[in-house]
């Protein structure tokens, strides 16, 4: 599993008022618990500071790249502030995220395209959120074909079928995972995530629901998520899964969290 740690969030209180107040240590501090937790990338996002997006993006990377060598996933659908924080950012850093939305798509190729970014491609277009296995098949074909017709590596790609609410439609959650386990069988190489929080929108025992869902869609082959790492009971379940799914090779990463204490 390819972990993203999504605490660096300006639409988290904490962080916007770190980032606001320029406050280095705080925001080292969340990104070194995240590092020590073992995701591979770090997000980081200053989407809520509409006006200073570029500016605050820069000190973010640079801030978080003082105190670990992790890399960066850039969370914006801004190009100018994904140009902006890879002018400094140091190694190779994820995009999150292209989309089939005409502008977007073609503002962001450029950046990505011959290029070995990471790239997160999400199953957006103009004609709105996809809903069934199909709608998301439809746009994960243009995107993933748009990106590797523009020389990106297939194992650079991470598909996101696009989460939405359980709430809204009893079929949203089994849609989802059946287009993972679609797109997976289809692109032989490539990566999917997600950030999986929306399908218990609206719904009680959030946390319940989320960990559930996660552990369905790694059954379907699901191999990347944007999580908070520092929420073991997910981080237990994901392992979990992953051992039965045949994804941890004579259980090593299963023992090893349970010497780690994880399920306790």
């Amino acid at each position: 599993m390819i972990f993203i740690g999504e605490l660096i969030n300006s639409s988290r209180k904490s962080i916007e008022t770190a980032i606001e107040a320029q406050d280095v240590q705080a925001i080292q501090q969340v990104a070194l618990i995240q590092a020590e937790a073992g995701v591979d990338y770090i997000d980081v996002n200053a989407g809520t500071f509409v006006d200073k997006e570029q500016e605050y993006i820069k000190w973010i990377v640079q801030t978080v790249q003082r105190v670990t060598d992790k890399p960066c996933a850039i969370d914006s659908p801004d190009p100018k502030v994904i140009e902006t924080a890879l002018a400094v950012h140091q190694g190779t850093a994820m995009i999150n995220s292209i989309s089939l939305e005409k502008e977007r798509f073609e503002k962001l190729l450029p950046i990505v395209a011959g290029t070995d970014l990471k790239v997160i491609a999400l199953c957006m277009s103009d004609e709105g959120m996809p809903e069934t296995v199909d709608d998301r098949l439809k746009i994960a074909d243009k995107l993933v074909n748009g990106l590797l017709q523009n020389n990106v590596k297939v194992e650079n790609v991470f598909v996101d079928p696009l989460v939405q609410p359980l709430s809204v439609n009893n079929n949203f959650g089994m849609e989802f995972v059946l287009a993972v386990e679609q797109i997976m069988t289809r692109f032989e190489g490539i990566h999917t995530v997600c950030g999986l929080s929306n399908i218990s929108y609206g719904l009680p025992a959030r946390k319940f629901l989320n960990q559930t869902f996660m552990v369905m869609a790694i059954a379907r082959g699901l191999d990347g998520a944007i999580v908070n790492p520092l929420d073991k009971k997910m981080m237990a379940s994901i392992i979990a899964a992953e051992a039965l799914a045949g994804k941890d090779d004579f259980c090593m990463n299963y023992l090893k969290a349970y010497r780690a204490e994880l399920f306790a």
